[in-house]
């Protein structure tokens, strides 16, 4: 069985979705699958070994070009293949921050009509390569291009099946009458695939109710990370409570969240530091220097560090160097590899009561969950393991066994093989 694997690339970002879609393609070609990873839209950033195959198909800047110059969608593709270079792709997409909602929500849901849309030319470039290619299965990476895998399971007549992202966090921003669109013509086109494979329950369950997804169509396939660059224990922390943060750099992740409860835990007279490791976009660059002037102002400043973009050898440093891993997220997270990476290298974690993060303290045992709507929820969490060193020890051996358990790449590659086998052997007309 051949499967080719569709991954959006989000530009010059460390992307949890195009990270997970790297490793699982990894993976299995470790272990003799017959995968091709292709990249859609910029190149994939990962902290691994890049697996995925040149060319990039759908590329970022053609697709727009065709959405707002009609000259390029009259133009052979041949003579504008060349704005897919990827050097090109990744200095084009550092201004990406800068497009409009609006712009945003006509390309969607462009991209959603398919051969219908304004971009057909590339659809018709990637059937091309896809005939060319003969694979058994093909997995598109999200709902927002569900219209191309009905396109492409017509064409090719093979299952197809659409990893589900997160994609609330895109949708819910768009603007109307973009979003209401959107969100009919992903529940019209999802009849045409095959399946949907998520990471988490809670999004599977989340996505089946608010996109009209069949629920009995959606897998659930729990992320995996390579468990063997944590192995070793975190190393002795001397000094200050290190409380660590490994996520981009942007209010739906809670940074501001933990500079808050950093300075009410100083507020009581505890010795306590954040050290904060992330993507941070131009845009996020003044979210970034409010939290800094936050703490500066109420005298915390020494107790808080941006350690910058770290690479796979800063994460596994910084996780290491933590007492604890905190993400207080504002939105329902769908996927948080972080804080499987975490309990990996055995740091307990501290998360909020929602989204994916119940489920993940479930499996594992390996870290604390508060109420978000309590005040000082956080605060006391993180206190109640400052000062309970015997729980921050079994919080840790729980995270690494129940890591080593349930959330490998190699059980994690395994499972998308069996889906990708199970659609196979039962394609729907």
């Amino acid at each position: 069985m051949r499967v080719a694997y569709l991954a959006a690339g989000a530009g010059g970002m460390y992307c949890g979705s195009c990270m997970r879609d790297n490793r699982v393609a990894a993976t299995l070609i470790e272990q003799g699958r017959d995968v091709v990873l292709m990249p859609l839209y910029t190149p994939l950033r990962t902290d691994e070994v890049d697996v995925s195959r040149s060319p990039i198909y759908y590329g970022g800047i053609n697709v727009f070009l065709e959405q707002y110059a009609g000259i390029f969608r009259r133009l052979p593709a041949r003579w504008t293949r060349w704005l897919d270079a990827p050097g090109l792709l990744r200095w084009v997409m550092r201004f990406s921050g800068s497009t409009s909602a609006s712009a945003l929500g006509k390309l969607t849901v462009s991209i959603l009509r398919a051969e219908k849309g304004l971009q057909s030319k590339e659809l018709d470039q990637l059937i091309a390569a896809l005939r060319d290619l003969r694979p058994d299965v093909v997995n598109v990476p999200d709902l927002m291009i569900l219209g191309i895998g009905r396109a492409i399971r017509e064409a090719l007549g093979v299952p197809v099946l659409c990893t589900l992202s997160g994609e609330d966090i895109f949708l819910d921003e768009l603007p109307e009458p973009y979003k209401g669109q959107s969100l009919a013509l992903i529940r019209e086109q999802a009849s045409g695939v095959d399946g949907f494979v998520s990471a988490t329950r809670y999004f599977a369950d989340h996505a089946a109710r608010s996109y009209g997804l069949p629920r009995d169509r959606v897998h659930v396939v729990p992320l995996g990370v390579r468990v063997e660059d944590f192995a070793a224990g975190p190393s002795a922390v001397s000094g200050s409570f290190t409380i660590g943060y490994l996520a981009r750099i942007c209010r739906a992740k809670g940074l501001m969240k933990l500079a808050e409860a950093l300075v009410e835990l100083r507020r009581r007279g505890r010795e306590v530091r954040v050290r904060a490791g992330g993507y941070l976009a131009a845009s996020d660059r003044g979210y970034l220097e409010g939290i800094r002037k936050y703490v500066r102002e109420r005298g915390c400043e020494d107790s808080f560090a941006y350690v910058g973009e770290v690479d796979r050898g800063g994460k596994i440093e910084l996780l290491r160097s933590s007492h604890v891993l905190s993400v207080p997220t504002v939105y329902h997270e769908a996927k948080g590899t972080y804080v499987i990476e975490a309990m990996a290298a055995g740091t307990p974690v501290v998360q909020p009561r929602h989204g994916s993060f119940p489920e993940f303290i479930e499996a594992t045992g390996g870290g604390v969950l508060y109420d978000p709507e309590e005040a000082f929820g956080l605060v006391e969490a993180i206190e109640r393991l400052m000062d309970d060193e015997g729980l921050r020890r079994s919080l840790s051996e729980n995270a690494r066994i129940g890591v080593r358990a349930r959330f490998t790449d190699k059980l994690m590659a395994e499972r998308t093989w069996s889906v990708f086998e199970s659609c196979l052997g039962a394609l729907r007309p």
